[in-house]
């Protein structure tokens, strides 16, 4: 006898279609139940890289305007998107002519006299003096020629060339101190140890730091060609100077706009004020 034939078993093409639909409006339903949750991931992780980014920036000029030299702060470019300062690597105070102790002191009158000494201990590791730093004595302006570092012709600045570091001697290349009409000596006696000037500014969507490019006695606002890049994704940065009334203080106002080109998360404004001693 025999067997009876095996039905075949498997799937319509009608059964298939239904199949498909079904699961396209299924993938519909999830897709748009977990969009947005995606998206505000993404928006969320931008966000925060958006705060660090600007975070960083901000921390990064705050600590060295807080070490700038008095009176050297400058903002300039359209509202504000430039500004300018000296920092100072150290200081110290040095050996005056009326002091008892003997020893070289820091001529004010006789510019052929180049060395002077300094009193108390000369600091090491970074802020060791080395040739070619530049010794500051009483900067109190940013406009004038006298007791002005950014001055065409400087009377209060001078480079070092050598340092006796057991003596605690210093020679300088010039004695520019002598020239000045009348004396600046400072009240204190006391000098710092500055660097180059350095300009933060802001254009096509970055946040620029210019350095190692000289001093001008008008402030340009775009002094180097090739700035390091310290933030992109800038919309925009503001930075204001106020000085406070009566004292010989200021302050700095830092307001930087962070926002993603392609996002939907907003921007992100960070503003930080710094106090600025305005005391040489």
């Amino acid at each position: 006898m025999m067997p009876p034939p095996s039905r075949q078993h498997g799937f319509t093409l009608v059964e298939a279609i239904v199949v498909i639909v079904i699961t396209g409006i299924l993938g519909g339903i999830v897709a748009t139940f977990l969009r947005l949750p995606v998206q505000n991931y993404v928006d969320s992780a931008g966000r925060a890289e958006l705060t660090d980014v600007a975070d960083t920036a901000v921390r990064r000029m705050v600590r060295e305007l807080r070490l700038a030299l008095p009176n050297t702060v400058r903002v300039a470019g359209a509202a504000g998107t430039s500004i300018e300062f000296v920092p100072t690597k150290t200081g110290g105070r040095y050996l005056a002519a009326e002091d008892v102790e003997a020893g070289q002191h820091l001529n004010f009158v006789n510019s052929a006299d180049l060395d002077f000494r300094v009193v108390g201990p000369l600091q090491g590791g970074t802020q060791q003096i080395v040739a070619g730093d530049t010794v500051v004595v009483n900067n109190m302006s940013i406009d004038a020629d006298l007791a002005n570092v950014y001055a065409a012709v400087p009377t209060n600045r001078a480079q070092v060339t050598a340092v006796d570091a057991p003596n605690k001697l210093i020679t300088l290349a010039a004695n520019p101190f002598a020239a000045q009409n009348p004396p600046m000596a400072h009240p204190l006696h006391r000098f710092q140890v500055i660097g180059q000037p350095v300009t933060y500014s802001c254009a096509n969507g970055m946040l620029y730091r210019h350095a190692n490019y000289g001093y001008n006695a008008v402030q340009n606002p775009v002094p180097s060609a090739a700035p390091a890049i310290l933030a992109t994704n800038v919309e925009s940065c503001e930075f204001n100077y106020f000085l406070v009334g009566n004292t010989r203080s200021a302050l700095v106002r830092l307001t930087l706009t962070l926002r993603r080109a392609n996002g939907n998360d907003g921007a992100i404004r960070l503003i930080q004020q710094v106090h600025v001693d305005n005391n040489p």
